[in-house]
C-alpha cells in the first residue's frame, strides 16, 4: 500500500509518532479547513490510537453549541480572531478529553475578506496541559492554497508543541 501523495502526510506521520510516544491524544476544531486537519491526521494508519475527534464548526452557532465558544467573544472579536480560536481549542480539548487540541478559523476566500481581515487571514490556537497558544497568519493564494497552508501550519504547530513538551 502506498502513502497518499498529500504534502502533509510526512508531517502527520511524525505527529502521530510523537503523540504515540507520549501516549497523548489530539483533537481538532476547524472552520475554514472544513475537516482538512482531521483528514490529514487520519490519513495515517493507526491514527485511531491518538486521534480523538474533529469538530467542523463553520457557523458561529456550531462554535458555541459544540465547543462552548462564548457568544460575547464572537460578538466582540468575530469568528476570525485569536480569542475565538483559543476558545475553540480549549473546547475541543475539553469535549474530546484530549491531551492536545488545535483550532483554526479564517477567511479562505475568494470572498469574505475586509481591509482589517483580508482573504488568507487565519487564526490558530493550540491547547495542551497548562498552555493555550494562539497566532494569526495571512496566507497567499487561492482558496485551496490557503486551506492547504492552514492544515500544514496547524500540524507544524502541534508537532512543535509536542517537541517543546518533550524538551522539558
Amino acid at each position: 500500500m502506498t502513502e497518499p501523495s498529500f504534502s502533509t502526510y510526512p508531517l502527520a506521520e511524525r505527529l502521530g509518532l510523537a503523540l504515540a510516544a507520549r501516549g497523548w491524544r489530539v483533537s481538532a476544531a476547524e472552520s475554514c479547513t472544513g475537516g482538512g486537519i482531521a483528514a490529514a491526521i487520519t490519513d495515517i494508519p493507526g491514527s485511531s490510537a491518538w486521534f480523538d475527534a474533529g469538530f467542523v464548526t463553520y457557523a458561529n452557532s456550531a462554535k458555541t453549541a459544540l465547543l462552548g465558544v462564548d457568544a460575547a467573544t464572537l460578538a466582540m472579536h468575530g469568528a476570525v480572531s485569536e480569542a475565538t480560536a483559543r476558545e475553540m481549542a480549549m473546547g475541543a480539548r475539553r469535549v474530546a478529553a484530549a491531551d492536545l487540541a488545535v483550532a483554526v478559523s479564517g477567511i479562505a476566500g475568494p470572498a469574505g475578506g475586509t481591509p482589517e481581515k483580508p482573504v488568507g487571514t487565519v487564526c490558530f490556537a493550540w491547547a495542551g496541559p497548562g498552555f493555550v497558544d494562539s497566532e494569526q497568519c495571512c496566507f497567499e493564494g487561492d482558496r485551496a492554497a490557503v486551506r492547504q497552508q492552514t492544515v500544514r501550519h496547524a500540524l507544524e504547530g502541534l508537532l512543535a508543541r509536542l517537541e517543546r513538551d518533550a524538551a522539558h
